[in-house]
């Protein structure tokens, strides 16, 4: 596995960006640069990526493709789209973006977010994005969520035998998938299904933890690693078992203080099962 993280600190080339990995001992990164960058300076983070034994994890593309305004759905795929160009051009793992909503909120909840209908839209968008960029080493992923396809394992390998294509992967983010009671304290089992059911076609995960609390009627809410209830040495264990360069990708820290506290607690927990990051 090959730790990552958000980088808060600002950096004005590859030196810098490579110093900065280096310091916290992250050798999997987001992708460094944006849409907008220049091609010299995508391929110069590409090669300095390379050199240095980095690699890109993600590039994210995170818009609403299933969006009922047609102004917006056009710019999330065109989004998706460039993020996937920047995906196969930095040398990037995937490039990861969320199914979308039929809510007017991007990454809301809405009751026909199940619909066979949603699942075919789904299908056919993520066909044309990866039909019209034709990455040959970056793949197009989505990121589970909890009220959207794909919401589990079985619903991830549905979807990719819909889509039918070679460069579609899976992101996973297992704190996404816990939706439920239910699930929270079953999540070992949960864990160890979506791994064996989806395995190699895995390109990349996210860290998080989760609070279940008691008030009713069910209050989930995300928190950094080892603030929750996860349980990071059954998690990281499972992930152990993937290819030995699975990028796992802190994320939605708020600054220096958490990405470290996060990065501290994960090495600990992993350094317990002899687990190299």
């Amino acid at each position: 596995m090959r730790l990552g993280g958000p980088l808060f600190e600002e950096y004005n080339n590859t030196a810098e960006w490579v110093a900065i990995l280096n310091r916290e001992g992250f050798r999997a990164a987001y992708c460094p640069v944006g849409l907008d960058t220049e091609v010299k300076v995508v391929d110069r983070y590409r090669k300095a990526a390379r050199e240095n034994d980095i690699i890109i994890a993600e590039v994210g593309a995170w818009s609403n493709p299933l969006s009922s305004s047609k102004q917006e759905k056009t710019a999330a795929l065109n989004k998706c789209k460039r993020s996937l160009e920047l995906a196969e051009r930095a040398g990037a793992r995937c490039c990861v973006n969320i199914a979308g909503s039929r809510s007017r909120k991007w990454d809301g909840p809405h009751k026909d977010n199940f619909s066979r209908a949603t699942f075919d839209l789904i299908v056919s968008t993520v066909q044309e994005i990866i039909d019209d960029v034709g990455p040959e080493k970056s793949f197009f992923t989505l990121e589970p969520m909890p009220w959207i396809f794909p919401d589990s394992a079985e619903g991830y390998q549905e979807l990719i035998q819909a889509v039918d294509r070679k460069q579609f992967g899976v992101h996973w983010d297992p704190v996404n998938m816990i939706c439920s009671p239910r699930r929270f304290f079953g999540h070992k089992k949960m864990i160890e299904d979506f791994i064996s059911e989806l395995d190699s076609k895995i390109k990349s995960c996210h860290l998080k933890d989760i609070i279940l609390s008691d008030d009713l009627t069910t209050h989930l809410d995300e928190t950094i690693p080892g603030q929750g209830g996860l349980d990071y040495l059954y998690l990281l264990k499972n992930l152990n078992s993937l290819e030995p360069d699975i990028p796992v990708m802190m994320e939605h820290l708020a600054g220096l203080k958490d990405r470290r506290a996060a990065t501290n607690f994960i090495r600990t927990r992993a350094a317990e099962i002899d687990i190299e990051l």
